[in-house]
């Protein structure tokens, strides 16, 4: 298996999936200035990679991640300029949702262990994700006198219901892995011993659709949740023909034949064979 090496991350690649793990387990996978840095970097590098065709992300030992480095991140940059300041969040900002929110690859997080504040950035940021039952998600800001700020507050609002995102946010309690799923935060949840099987059933699943096209599904959605009616008509018109010129595979007139012409598949229930 494939592997590069980061101080703070790493990937694994096998069979067109890159496993990219935040590793600092001494830490909680806690998200410092020079993880970010690394994130960025990395994330630039796989679009490229060929031997990346869907990215998972998720935390060496016991946790996804525990949010920002409150030492690093808080106590360290108190010391910088304020043009420095600016510069470590803006790497933060880049990776933990403006790059994975419109990756061009699928993403899905794997949520192995706890959870908290900043990490429901990234969360939200990935197309799908699959939690252990025995995860622990927290907004635990308001306990140490902040607000979820970085965007974990829109992460939240983004995902769950006014309600919910509210008791957590006030409180700070924490939830586990089927509250998670139970509420929207994840796609699903498993149990822990069966979540990389069922991530890698996931990920099989989706390499076996054309890819292209649905890097342009996925981008379309995201793009028409903030569009009026008659902005996302006009939108999707030009996304779907940019996807066809994009698409090599000329998927759209493999589909059709083989479903009108050689009535071998049914677009319901199963995909059309791909001419790879």
């Amino acid at each position: 298996m494939d592997r590069i090496e980061r101080s703070c991350v790493t990937v694994d690649f096998d069979e067109g999936i890159a496993w990219v793990t935040l590793s600092r387990p001494e830490k909680r996978n806690a998200m410092s200035p020079t993880l970010n840095r690394e994130m960025l970097d990395l994330l630039d590098d796989l679009e490229l990679d060929d031997r990346c065709r869907i990215l998972v992300l998720t935390g060496a030992g016991e946790s996804f991640s525990a949010g920002m480095d409150l030492k690093e991140y808080f106590r360290e940059t108190d010391k910088l300029s304020p043009s420095e300041v600016r510069r470590v969040r803006q790497t933060a900002y880049a990776w933990q949702w403006r790059k994975l929110m419109h990756y061009g690859k699928p993403t899905i997080a794997m949520v192995n262990g706890w959870c908290f504040g900043g990490a429901f950035t990234p969360l939200v940021a990935c197309d799908l994700s699959v939690a252990a039952n025995e995860a622990v998600f927290g907004l635990s800001e308001i306990n140490w006198g902040i607000i979820p700020g970085g965007n974990v507050t829109k992460a939240v609002a983004d995902k769950l219901r006014p309600s919910d995102a509210l008791l957590y946010i006030m409180t700070g309690r924490t939830f586990d892995g089927r509250k998670a799923a139970e509420m929207g935060l994840v796609n699903e949840a498993v149990p822990l011993v069966e979540l990389r099987a069922h991530v890698r059933a996931l990920a099989t699943e989706l390499m076996g659709k054309n890819l292209t096209v649905m890097n342009g599904a996925k981008i379309a959605f995201k793009q028409v949740r903030s569009m009026s009616w008659d902005a996302s008509e006009d939108y999707l018109t030009a996304k779907a023909a940019q996807v066809r010129q994009q698409d090599r595979s000329n998927g759209r007139s493999q589909g059709l034949s083989q479903f009108l012409d050689q009535k071998s598949f049914r677009p319901g229930l199963e995909g059309y064979s791909k001419d790879d």
